[in-house]
């Protein structure tokens, strides 16, 4: 229990803090008062979609999708708390949603895809994964990527070397997908989700979180700046992205999907609604 007033974490954001509790990575020695130290060990996430949790069986804070690289710092009572390789977010897994793996060579374009048993689409499949989710490629074979886990059709998967261009082209493709508090998959995304999956496509890093986004962008832009493609519209707690100077893409619990609304509707009904403040507008150059 931590005595009243005391800060285990030193003012460090919980999120980002390679810290337990109890064991925190050697390179926050004399930041925190961790019982022990570890350089940690890499592991990958073997599952389609697994929870990040803020403590053992605790409640989201967001997800990681198959492939995602990860640090294991700690393990208690068949969970692991680790912090992701791709944006350094910290949490709780299941220890089975992990594996070792090896290089993410490709990154699942689609919406969503299978891996097959066989190179046949008719042959039974392994399981499904979301867009956004890693794979290494050893061959290619009859129109099929063959991976360590099986066939996924060569149609679903981009190279990691070779990044898409436009994120709003990517947020798209998700058009309809349900909205999940936390969430970072084709069943289930939130506003910051759909960013950061984004821009994650495009070869560009981006933070988890919407209040993460807003100090990591640009410079808030004046109002007199028209908006072109792929403007972030901040909101405390929420995100959206321009699709035209008119149009916003973004998942939002009002609608409970992935929908485009125009801009001026969105503005007021969040207004009318007193749900969160108005930020401002940022560009990622």
């Amino acid at each position: 229990m931590t005595p009243a007033g005391c800060d285990p974490l030193h003012g460090l954001d919980r999120r980002l803090t390679p810290y337990s509790g109890s064991v925190a990575l050697v390179a926050l020695k004399g930041k925190v008062a961790a019982i022990s130290f570890t350089e940690g060990r890499p592991a990958r996430v073997a599952v389609p979609v697994v929870d990040l949790c803020d403590a053992p069986a605790g409640a989201r804070d967001r997800q990681l999708v198959f492939g995602a690289g990860v640090t294991v710092i700690d393990e208690r009572a068949g969970w692991a708390f680790v912090q992701a390789a791709a944006d350094h977010y910290c949490g709780w897994v299941p220890l089975t949603a992990l594996g070792q793996g090896g290089d993410v060579t490709h990154v699942v374009c689609a919406p969503a895809t299978h891996i097959y048993r066989e190179a046949s689409i008719k042959r039974g499949e392994v399981m499904a994964l979301p867009i956004g989710a890693g794979l290494g490629a050893i061959r290619e074979e009859g129109g099929f990527v063959v991976t360590a886990e099986g066939f996924v059709p060569r149609q679903h998967l981009r190279a990691v070397t070779a990044p898409e261009a436009d994120p709003v082209a990517v947020a798209e493709r998700l058009l309809g997908a349900p909205y999940l508090w936390g969430g970072n998959g084709y069943d289930g995304i939130d506003c910051s989700g759909l960013v950061q999956l984004s821009y994650g496509l495009c070869g560009i890093a981006c933070p988890a979180d919407s209040d993460q986004q807003w100090h990591g962008f640009g410079q808030v832009l004046p109002e007199e700046v028209p908006v072109i493609r792929g403007d972030l519209f901040f909101w405390k707690g929420h995100v959206a992205m321009a699709v035209d100077d008119t149009c916003l893409i973004h998942a939002n619990g009002h609608h409970m999907a992935v929908r485009y609304e125009p801009i001026r509707d969105t503005m007021e009904r969040i207004a009318a609604s007193g749900e969160g403040i108005y930020l401002g507008r940022k560009r990622r150059l």
